[in-house]
């Protein structure tokens, strides 16, 4: 599972990038034809902060992975650090996981409202 997440999931991870463009072409459109200025505070659009943190996840749980071979490899003497490291990379990844499953209820839940 975590290792899908890796450089071996191009389908899913172009089509995570097709999402994204997608919706922030959605909302440029949106913004627009409202016609709305941002308000005081707002950094940016919404796919650009979600792809860096899929990126951050990516890049934590492939650090955990490097982190497994170099226990096994003798390396790594402190294992509580690695420990530590590997139930971060574990809690951020369920927390994506999560993110993700929010995403795709919320997703089912409009195609479920009536026009």
């Amino acid at each position: 599972m975590v290792d899908s997440i890796g450089d071996r999931s191009g389908l899913a991870r172009a089509a995570i990038e097709a999402a994204l463009k997608r919706h922030s072409e959605a909302l440029g459109r949106a913004d627009g034809a409202a016609g709305a200025a941002k308000p005081e505070g707002v950094q940016g659009a919404f796919g650009p902060s979600l792809g860096e943190a899929i990126r951050s996840v990516d890049s934590t749980v492939k650090g955990a992975d490097r982190l497994v071979d170099d226990v096994l490899a003798g390396k790594v003497t402190d294992f509580h650090e690695a420990a530590s490291k590997l139930k971060e990379a574990e809690l951020g990844m369920k927390f994506a996981l999560e993110v993700r499953n929010k995403f795709v209820d919320a997703y089912r839940e409009v195609m479920r409202m009536s026009v």
